[in-house]
């Protein structure tokens, strides 16, 4: 069991910031990643809608032979879970629980903000988190939808992704936060551009790296840590992969090659 690979979904490419994290942290881990690229983007889905595709993307990867499934999708993460989890003998992990208690560990005064899609700061799904580790916490969520286009056309740095987040961010540096959440894993890839606008005083929490901690912690305690290092990942798009090649190099910090396309549902 140790031996098999950890399954990783999203809706496209976002979700490959999570998996670069997991393979930083974890490199002996063979990662098995599928980006459900046909139906991109979930953010604007309903949640049953959400939970179906997350249920069909999970069920690919579990056909693979996965021994843990991480959804590194924050929508999904916050809508999809429990059925996930109830359907599933395997760990399942998503990317909210873990931000919200490193966000917790870093606030000096408990007012937090998050930033996400849409569908993510509806849910309040961060908010709920927040308050069940800490019913002091103050939480402001703030949907920010360019900073997706942004990131996935290489603007992460630029000049109009710097006013899109002086607007986007006004209302929680007029709330006085001291902790901002990255709440969509397109998001890292703006750090810069964030922390400029943001100031030196305020935190920023990159959920993928709290997630990929929280598995490294789960495979010790259940003895599924894989002992010999895996010769290679494998990725698989519901679409055509060219895009996905050529975004997700810069997600995942080299060429992307030998993505598969597959059906799922």
């Amino acid at each position: 069991m140790s031996e098999r690979a950890i399954g990783v979904f999203d809706s496209g490419v976002g979700g490959l910031t999570v998996l670069k994290e997991l393979s930083r942290q974890l490199p002996e881990e063979e990662l098995v990643y599928l980006g459900d690229t046909a139906r991109v983007p979930y953010g604007t889905k309903s949640p049953a809608t959400v939970t179906r595709y997350a249920l069909e993307s999970a069920a690919f990867l579990v056909s693979l032979g996965v021994k843990a499934l991480v959804v590194a999708c924050n929508t999904a993460s916050a809508v999809a879970l429990p059925a996930l989890a109830a359907r599933y003998q395997v760990p399942v992990f998503g990317v909210i629980c873990p931000g919200a208690a490193r966000a917790l560990q870093l606030s000096r005064g408990r007012r937090i903000g998050v930033i996400g899609t849409e569908g993510t700061i509806k849910s309040e799904a961060y908010a709920r988190a927040l308050h069940h580790l800490d019913s002091r916490a103050h939480v402001f969520g703030v949907p920010c939808p360019l900073f997706v286009p942004l990131a996935e056309e290489g603007w992460a740095d630029h000049p109009i992704a710097h006013m899109a987040a002086s607007e986007y961010l006004m209302p929680l540096l007029t709330e006085k936060i001291d902790t901002l959440v990255l709440g969509c894993t397109h998001y890292p890839l703006l750090k810069n551009t964030l922390s400029q606008v943001l100031g030196p005083h305020i935190a920023l929490v990159d959920s993928a790296e709290e997630t990929a901690a929280a598995v490294a912690r789960r495979l010790k305690e259940d003895f599924l840590a894989r002992r010999t290092p895996c010769s290679a990942h494998r990725f698989f798009v519901t679409d055509v992969p060219d895009r996905f090649e050529r975004v997700g190099g810069a997600f995942w910090g080299e060429p992307l090659h030998g993505v598969k396309q597959v059906e799922i549902g």
